[in-house]
């Protein structure tokens, strides 16, 4: 019986370390690798963050997705003067992770086809622009301030996609993902 304790002790304990270094890597992304648009009253951040988000829930699923996106990415928000859009984060980019995940792992795939993880990041990404803008415009109090970060949102998205697609590829190669 000690045995089997041991075994989902450490299974726990592998899991939460994997999860912690999701959100970090997640939040470190945004952090670092980001570009202030002004093009709007709010602005808007463009960075790497979302390559990151799509690559953990790519690579390791729905509930990872979810729970480095909103947690990265809302801890991003309270630390870096964008306190206000952290709840509006923590949904968005929340759901976006574990559509991610959902479609990735759909059919037992695990992410292992590039076809399905386009899909899946493509997705994803109306209902983040969507939760964003509503978000905003309860923020604003209008319906047209918001429209102004929507390009933003897509180039952010698109940039992701571009880095995830490659980076899922190459580390699906390793003995790690294999």
């Amino acid at each position: 019986m000690q045995k089997a304790s041991s075994s989902y002790t450490s299974v726990r304990t592998y899991d939460l370390i994997l999860t912690s270094m999701a959100i970090a890597l997640v939040f470190v992304s945004t952090l670092l690798l980001n570009i202030r648009l002004p093009i709007a009253a709010n602005g808007g951040l463009v960075h790497l963050g979302t390559a990151m988000l799509f690559v953990i829930a790519i690579l390791f699923g729905p509930k990872k997705g979810l729970i480095a996106g909103a947690v990265g990415m809302g801890l991003f928000d309270l630390v870096s003067g964008w306190t206000l859009w952290a709840p509006i984060t923590i949904l968005a980019r929340g759901l976006q992770g574990y559509v991610v995940g959902k479609i990735a792992w759909s059919g037992s795939r695990k992410g292992g086809s590039t076809g399905f993880n386009i899909l899946a990041a493509i997705v994803s990404i109306p209902l983040m622009v969507a939760i964003y803008y509503v978000g905003e415009a309860i923020i604003f109090s209008s319906w047209i301030i918001p429209a102004a970060s929507i390009p933003g949102n897509l180039v952010q998205n698109t940039v992701g996609l571009i880095i995830a697609i490659p980076v899922v590829a190459a580390l699906k190669k390793t003995p790690f993902f294999k």
